[in-house]
């Protein structure tokens, strides 16, 4: 990145930029909710290590000086956690997430923690925990910022200077937000990065990704975060090629996903989308429609199953006892464990967590979690199938662009999972998919999906790059 080369050669203070860069994060901040932990004290003390790095001539990485944001609910040493939920109040990590530790070696500076719906537990960042804001669409107050990394995305659109921002994603939430914020987010294949110090949601989904201005510098960033990790036992060793790759889109054989043109895709999403995809002929691809009916019927049921079941057990750590928040050990463990958690978690936590409780009890567990576990096989193998026809997967990455607060207050839960349909699948399947924003009739953002097999980022990278509004 320029930032980087500039604080290497001497041409840009380190010290001044990040100092700049906390001024309008705290300005945006007192607007639009986007913070929910600020660490000025340590990120200047990075930056004054850097200057006396480049002082002495030992400076080096390739994200020198770069200001880097963190979804909530990936761990940052001497940083408060929560994953966005009052119950994990007061929780400063003693250790940084791999994929931290490995920002930091390239230069990387830390500036603060970004808001999120409650353990990841939505699709707009409105389920924020208790005590938490909600964030505000960037390019419209009065939207909301998609979840559930809100925070993530509506600070890369809002602020002006370089930053990079680590989000997550278990059902969609890197290319949800960006999306309805308008920036670029690369969802990355399962194990690519390493989830060591990532307050787990749901483990066989959760994966760690970027969102950024374009989808190049998002695949920089990602170049830097993945690779294996012996602390994470589903961390995968893979040589993997993000270069650009030098014929665009020329010769690729591109599907598009029939429910992009459903009554429920808002017109004009499926317009911009029409545009979009009129432009990947031009570049030389072909197009063919292609449908996902297992992936559209059963998606949805089968990822709320295993994600709720998921987070019901790794919620169950969270009690009091151990870290975050807490109430007097004045009765009986049960009444304890069960007044502390009514207290701290927010509602939809406890919905998601009794419902997965529900989904793994006896009796149901083979009605339910393994059911939905065998629809998960099926839906990767419709994946697999086709891409063997295809190179790539396009579709919108949510059905509607951003909405207003007040009405998804009107919602009911289910309304809000259904949201997900389109990148359920993607996500059930590990696959890598990303969302870029493209040009519409008026000014609120709509976000471009590209799915590809496992592993070929570089053929997601490809297709966003050459539709991304610039």
């Amino acid at each position: 990145m320029d930032i980087a080369r500039m604080v290497k050669e001497g041409s840009l203070d380190p010290v001044e930029f990040i100092q700049k860069v906390l001024i309008e994060v705290e300005q945006i901040d007192k607007d639009y909710n986007y913070m929910n932990e600020l660490c000025k004290e340590q990120a200047i003390a990075q930056a004054r290590e850097i200057q006396k790095q480049v002082n002495d001539k030992t400076a080096k990485g390739k994200l020198l000086g770069v200001p880097v944001s963190v979804k909530d609910c990936i761990c940052v040493k001497g940083v408060q956690s929560r994953a966005g939920s009052a119950i994990l109040n007061g929780y400063h990590p003693v250790f940084d997430a791999t994929v931290i530790a490995n920002l930091k070696k390239e230069g990387a500076i830390i500036i603060g923690k970004t808001a999120q719906d409650e353990f990841g537990f939505g699709g707009f960042s409105i389920n924020v925990g208790k005590g938490f804001k909600v964030p505000k669409n960037p390019v419209d107050p009065q939207r909301a910022t998609g979840g559930s990394s809100g925070g993530a995305a509506g600070l890369t659109k809002r602020l002006s200077l370089p930053h990079l921002a680590v989000s997550e994603s278990t059902g969609g939430s890197i290319v949800n937000p960006a999306s309805f914020c308008g920036a670029a987010g690369l969802c990355p294949t399962y194990g690519l990065v390493s989830r060591y110090g990532l307050i787990d949601y749901a483990n066989s989904l959760d994966k760690i990704g970027p969102i950024t201005k374009t989808i190049e510098e998002s695949a920089f960033a990602l170049d830097i975060m993945r690779g294996f990790d012996p602390k994470d036992s589903t961390s995968l060793d893979i040589k993997l090629d993000l270069s650009p790759r030098k014929d665009g889109v020329k010769g690729m054989k591109i599907g598009v996903l029939t429910d992009s043109f459903s009554e429920d895709v808002e017109p004009e999403v499926q317009k911009a989308i029409t545009q979009a995809i009129e432009l990947l002929k031009s570049k030389g691809a072909t197009v063919e429609q292609i449908a996902l009916p297992k992936t559209a019927e059963f998606g949805v049921a089968a990822y709320y199953i295993l994600a709720m079941a998921e987070a019901s057990t790794n919620l169950a750590k969270l009690s009091g006892m151990r870290y975050g928040s807490t109430t007097p050990l004045d009765i009986q463990f049960n009444d304890y464990f069960a007044r502390t958690r009514s207290r701290f978690f927010g509602e939809e936590a406890k919905r998601r967590i009794m419902l997965g409780t529900f989904a793994r009890m006896a009796g149901f567990r083979d009605a339910y979690y393994m059911r939905a576990a065998t629809v998960r096989k099926s839906i990767i193998d419709e994946f697999k199938a086709m891409f063997k026809k295809v190179d790539v997967i396009v579709s919108p990455a949510m059905p509607i662009r951003a909405p207003k607060i007040d009405d998804i207050e009107k919602l009911s839960p289910a309304q809000h999972y259904l949201m997900d349909i389109l990148t359920v699948g993607p996500n059930l399947a590990g696959l890598p998919h990303a969302s870029v924003p493209i040009r519409s009739t008026d000014n609120l953002p709509v976000g471009f999906m590209a799915v590809a097999d496992h592993f070929n980022e570089k053929t997601i990278i490809a297709v966003c790059k050459e539709v991304e509004a610039r």
